[in-house]
C-alpha cells in the first residue's frame, strides 16, 4: 500500500549536486512538519550508509524491494574503517531504510516512491529517538540506483566522527549526505543525474519567484 505525501511534507528543496543531501533536507522537512525534531546531518553516518547501499548494490527485487541484512560485524569492521569513522565513537544505530530504482529519482520522488513507501518505513522516519541521519546513494553498473538511510540516537559532532573530518575518504562510486563531493554516478549516467538537477533547478526558482511575487 503506498503512502501519500504531500507537497508542503516534502518542502521546496533546491538541488544542491548532492542527492544525498537534498533527501536529508526533504526527511527533515517531513519531520518537522510534524513537530518532530530536525535532525543532524552525519558525514559519517552518511560514508556508512553508502558503504550499506554498496554492499546490497546486487540485490534489488522485481518489486523495488532490497534483499539484503549487513551484520553488525559489517558496520564496525568494514564500513567504520572504509569511511574512517573512529570506532570509540561508533554510536547506536536506531533505524534504517532501503530501497532501489531501476532509473534514477530526483530525490523528492525517491523519497515517496522508493523509500517511504508504507506505513513501516513512515514510522521509522517519525520515531522520536532519532537524532542523527545518514543517507548513501549508489548506481549498480548501467544497472539499478540504492537508496539506503541510516538514523542514530547519537549526539552531534560525537558519535559516528570522521578521522580528519574525512580528508582521507576516497569516494570512487555514490555519493553521501553531509559531503560537500558532488555525486559521481558513472559516466553512462552523469548527463541524466546532471540534467535532473538542472531542471529542477529551474523549477525550484520559478516555484520561489512565484511565492515572492504572490508575498508581495
Amino acid at each position: 500500500m503506498a503512502i501519500y505525501v504531500d507537497f508542503v511534507t516534502l518542502g521546496v528543496v533546491c538541488p544542491s549536486g548532492n542527492p544525498a543531501n537534498d533527501l536529508v533536507e526533504i526527511i527533515n522537512n517531513n519531520r518537522t512538519a510534524h513537530k518532530l525534531s530536525k535532525l543532524n546531518d552525519s558525514p559519517g553516518l552518511g560514508c556508512i550508509a553508502l558503504q550499506y547501499a554498496e554492499l546490497c548494490k546486487g540485490n534489488c527485487s522485481i518489486n523495488n524491494t532490497v534483499k539484503c541484512k549487513p551484520s553488525e560485524d559489517d558496520f564496525t569492521e568494514v564500513f567504520a574503517p572504509d569511511c574512517g569513522v573512529e570506532l570509540p565513537t561508533f554510536g547506536t544505530i536506531t533505524g534504517h531504510i532501503v530501497g532501489c530504482q531501476s532509473k534514477y529519482l530526483e530525490p523528492s520522488l525517491a523519497f515517496a516512491h522508493v523509500l517511504v513507501r508504507d506505513s513501516k518505513a513512515l514510522s521509522i522516519l517519525r520515531n522520536k529517538s532519532h537524532t542523527e541521519v545518514g543517507v548513501g546513494m549508489v548506481r549498480v553498473h548501467k544497472g539499478p540506483f540504492f537508496w539506503s538511510v541510516l538514523f542514530s540516537s547519537g549526539k552531534t559532532n560525537s558519535t559516528f566522527v570522521l578521522e580528519n573530518r574525512g580528508a582521507g575518504i576516497q569516494q570512487k562510486k555514490g555519493c553521501y549526505s553531509g559531503s560537500s563531493i558532488p555525486c559521481s554516478a558513472g559516466q553512462q549516467n552523469a548527463s541524466l543525474v546532471l540534467n535532473n538537477v538542472m531542471i529542477m533547478g529551474f523549477l525550484c526558482v520559478v516555484y520561489l519567484l512565484k511565492q515572492f511575487h504572490f508575498n508581495l
